[in-house]
C-alpha cells in the first residue's frame, strides 16, 4: 500500500512538471495576429513530394528561404495557404466568383488566420534565427483535390518576426592631448607624489634617516 502511494505521489509530480513546460513552449510562441508579413522578402521553395490517386491528395515540402539582410526568429515562421490557382492563372471560379481554395481540402494544418486560411508552422532546425541565404526546414503541406481533374497551384504567403538587432554600446572616450605649448607634452604618472611620500616613510622606518633630517634637507 506504501508504496502504491508513493508511486501515485510520484506520478502526480511528473504530470504537474510536464503540464507546466507545455504551457511554458506554448506561451513562447508567438500567436498568428503578432507576426508580420515577410513574403516580400523571402523566398517560398514549393516542392511536389508525391501523390495519392485514391484519394486525390497532393504532398508538398515548403521551403523558406530568407533573401533579406534580417535574421528572422526561427520558431515565428509561419507559411499560409494563400490562394490555388487553376491552369489558367486564376484563383477564383468564373461562375460564382468563390475561391478555388475553398473547394480543395487542406489535411494537417497548424490552424486558420482570422480570414480563414490554413497555415502551417515551418520546423525549427539547429539555428535559433533563419539567417541571411538560409533556408530553413521543410514543412509537409497535404492538399486533396475534391473536383479530381482540375490542374492547380498552391501559393504561399509567409509570416514571421525578425530578430532585432543588438544594442551598440557607447563608444570609449578617451582624453584628448593638449594642445601644443599647452601644459606638459607628456603627463606625469598618476599618484606620482603619494608614490614619492611613501617611499620617504618607508627609508625613515628602515632607519636610514630620521624625520627630522628629512625636513632639514628639505628646508636647504
Amino acid at each position: 500500500m506504501q508504496s502504491n502511494r508513493q508511486f501515485l505521489a510520484l506520478l502526480s509530480t511528473l504530470l504537474f512538471v510536464l503540464s507546466g513546460l507545455s504551457i511554458t513552449i506554448l506561451a513562447a510562441a508567438p500567436s498568428v495576429d503578432q507576426l508580420m508579413d515577410l513574403t516580400g522578402h523571402v523566398n517560398v521553395v514549393v516542392t511536389l513530394t508525391g501523390r495519392d490517386n485514391f484519394t486525390s491528395e497532393y504532398r508538398y515540402n515548403v521551403n523558406v528561404k530568407n533573401n533579406s539582410a534580417d535574421h528572422i526568429i526561427a520558431d515565428s515562421l509561419i507559411v499560409v495557404l494563400d490562394k490555388i490557382t487553376n491552369l489558367a492563372g486564376e484563383d477564383r471560379e468564373n461562375l460564382q466568383g468563390e475561391p478555388l481554395v475553398n473547394r480543395f481540402e487542406v489535411v494537417g494544418q497548424d490552424g486558420v488566420t482570422d480570414d480563414g486560411k490554413p497555415y502551417f508552422r515551418v520546423p525549427v532546425g539547429p539555428k535559433k534565427d533563419l539567417d541571411p541565404l538560409d533556408q530553413s526546414p521543410p514543412v509537409t503541406v497535404r492538399i486533396r483535390n475534391r473536383d479530381y481533374v482540375i490542374v492547380f497551384t498552391p501559393s504561399f504567403r509567409v509570416y514571421g518576426q525578425k530578430r532585432p538587432p543588438p544594442e551598440m554600446k557607447p563608444a570609449a572616450v578617451f582624453p584628448q592631448a593638449p594642445p601644443s605649448g599647452v601644459g606638459p607634452s607628456v603627463p606625469p604618472a598618476p599618484g606620482g607624489k603619494t608614490a614619492v611620500d611613501k617611499l620617504i616613510q618607508l627609508l625613515i622606518k628602515k632607519g636610514v634617516f630620521t624625520e627630522e633630517e628629512w625636513r632639514k634637507a628639505n628646508q636647504q
